[in-house]
């Protein structure tokens, strides 16, 4: 019955965060705020609603290491495995804005965490409002990089024409429904996720933070998989690279750094090698980008970097 929970628990927040999407981009539109504003905030915050659930919950109930685990985990996992298997279905290109700042801000993000947990047992408050703040900071900035291009490049907006069909918003007295909903689905989903890992942790004679890195991690990053993998087959594999870093940031500045101002995080069973792991992964993302895969991760590099996943998985289990 405890596995039957996880799968229930999970299947409440993959719709729970659905609908508080929706419910919010529903809002943003009534307001009329810009598509692209929508997509860098909440659409981009809706597709790391799991992880941030899951340590959130984690985190109320306790279980620090279970809430740092968890992002370890899923930005190993999205890194690793994700572009991995995305990459042996079709090479993935790496665009401008990709090598200029979405890796280099994945990596600032990652060295942050490095630092916040290397000297200590925890990350305090005080780092959590920091790695926090960076976020804020850097979706600021690329909104305001994103209103620059489209004053210097009117012609890239996209333009409406009488063929293009129009989306009916959606109708006003469903908005606070999908919210409400949704929240709930989040708690309650949340909850019995962080229960039943809990317990299937102490079945296995594991400790509650390898759940969180290869579990719990794994099954809240099914999301960023699902839409990536649908991504590379639809050709548009530059959207999958953009998914993945922009989960992978928003993990550590955004839910590590919620999640800590709210209360401090312990390592716990978390060990340094896992912080590593994440720190290398990224450096070698960089380093395909620059300089092995030419632009380009390559099917080998694909199957080279869903391997090390494996093994990274195996030695822990």
């Amino acid at each position: 019955m405890v596995y039957v929970t996880l799968i229930l628990a999970f299947v409440l927040i993959i719709v729970g965060a659905m609908l508080l999407t929706d419910g919010s981009v529903a809002v943003a539109e009534r307001f009329k705020v810009p598509e692209f504003i929508v997509g860098l905030t909440i659409v981009a915050v809706g597709t790391s609603m799991p992880e941030l659930t899951v340590s959130f919950m984690s985190a109320l109930a306790g279980k620090g290491d279970m809430a740092i685990g968890n992002v370890v985990g899923s930005n190993a996992f999205n890194t690793l495995f994700i572009l991995g298997v995305c990459a042996i279905f079709s090479p993935l290109t790496f665009t401008k804005s990709n090598i200029r700042r979405d890796i280099p801000i994945c990596i600032l993000a990652t060295l942050a965490l490095l630092v916040v947990t290397l000297f200590n047992e925890d990350i305090n408050r005080l780092e959590g409002c920091i790695l926090l703040l960076g976020y804020i900071v850097m979706v600021v900035l690329m909104i305001r990089a994103e209103k620059r291009a489209m004053k210097l490049n009117p012609q890239a907006q996209p333009e409406t024409t009488s063929d293009t069909p129009t989306k009916k918003p959606m109708p006003i007295w469903r908005i606070p429904i999908w919210i409400i909903a949704g929240l709930a689905g989040l708690i309650w989903g949340g909850d019995l996720f962080v229960e039943s890992a809990s317990d299937i942790a102490r079945s296995w004679g594991v400790s509650e933070a390898v759940i969180a890195i290869t579990l719990v991690a794994g099954g809240t990053s099914m999301p960023e998989l699902a839409s990536s993998l649908v991504s590379v087959l639809k050709g548009n594999t530059s959207l999958a690279m953009g998914n993945v870093l922009g989960s992978n940031i928003a993990n550590i500045l955004l839910i590590l750094g919620a999640c800590s101002t709210v209360t401090p995080l312990t390592m716990g069973g978390v060990a340094m090698t896992d912080i590593y792991i994440v720190v290398a992964s990224t450096f070698v993302l960089m380093l395909s980008a620059l300089v092995i895969g030419r632009d380009k991760l390559t099917r080998i590099e694909g199957l080279l970097f869903v391997a090390c996943y494996v093994a990274y998985v195996y030695t822990l289990i």
